[in-house]
């Protein structure tokens, strides 16, 4: 999944338009449209993308491969971060995301005899092979593009779970509504799912900070972390620390 300089900027594009002429790219990337379609070629091998007539577009907003692909080598750095706080024999809870799914891949690396409880098929096949961890797949209704479980069945079943962590992702901030999600039934799961943690620990790339989600995760006073990059604003900083969210930047 690791991207060269420029497959990221590819996928910075196409997340900031969603669908972008060939000779366009070719144009801002400064390089032949034949560079352009091999790199094109790559990524719609991978899933990332959908090749059209002179354009390409992403497969899904919600395709975690294109997400994990985007901005790779900032959000591996944050999930071993946050590996750092679980030990062998350890039972967490991680909800869909990027972020989180390179967590699931670093823990899977480097930690021995994890419960991993999940709403995230996606998680779940991701380590499938690459661990002995016992995965636990909370049951509900199936997005398909995100391949996340969601519903009222998502709170019947982590009701007979409690752990100390629980790792989310987040699709953007605000000073006055805190972390957001831009689907309502995921947002619902996660706070379903944190009524059953000591504490919940955000993983996500500083620039999300930048982006204003329009579903509120209405986290309450659970007790929070966030693990970020040092690209961070101090003023965004000073803000998580007012609301006592402990902030750690990789």
């Amino acid at each position: 999944m690791k991207m060269n300089k420029r497959t990221n900027q590819i996928l910075e594009f196409l997340t900031e338009e969603n669908k972008i002429e060939v000779s366009l790219l070719a144009q801002q990337l400064g390089v032949s449209q034949v560079t352009v379609r091999k790199d094109l070629d790559e990524l719609e091998n991978q899933g990332i993308i959908v090749r059209e007539h002179g354009f390409a577009c992403l497969r899904s907003a919600d395709n975690l491969h294109g997400r994990i692909a985007y901005h790779y080598e900032a959000k591996q750095k944050i999930a071993a971060c946050a590996a750092g706080l679980i030990c062998d024999g350890d039972t967490l809870m991680i909800e869909s995301g990027s972020c989180c799914a390179l967590l699931a891949q670093e823990l899977a690396a480097s930690r021995k005899d994890l419960t991993i409880i999940t709403n995230s098929a996606f998680i779940a096949d991701y380590i499938r092979g690459r661990s002995s961890f016992q995965i636990v797949l909370l049951g509900g209704i199936y997005q398909q593009d995100s391949q996340v479980l969601v519903g009222p069945m998502i709170r019947q079943c982590v009701e007979n779970f409690y752990v100390k962590y629980f790792f989310i992702g987040t699709d953007g901030y605000s000073k006055r509504t805190g972390f957001t999600n831009r689907d309502q039934m995921r947002a619902q799961a996660v706070r379903d799912m944190a009524r059953q943690a000591e504490q919940i620990v955000i993983l996500t790339e500083s620039e999300k900070f930048a982006r204003h989600g329009i579903v509120p995760l209405n986290l309450g006073d659970y007790p929070r972390m966030v693990i970020t990059d040092g690209q961070i604003s101090g003023e965004i900083a000073d803000e998580l620390k007012h609301s006592q969210i402990e902030l750690i930047t990789i």
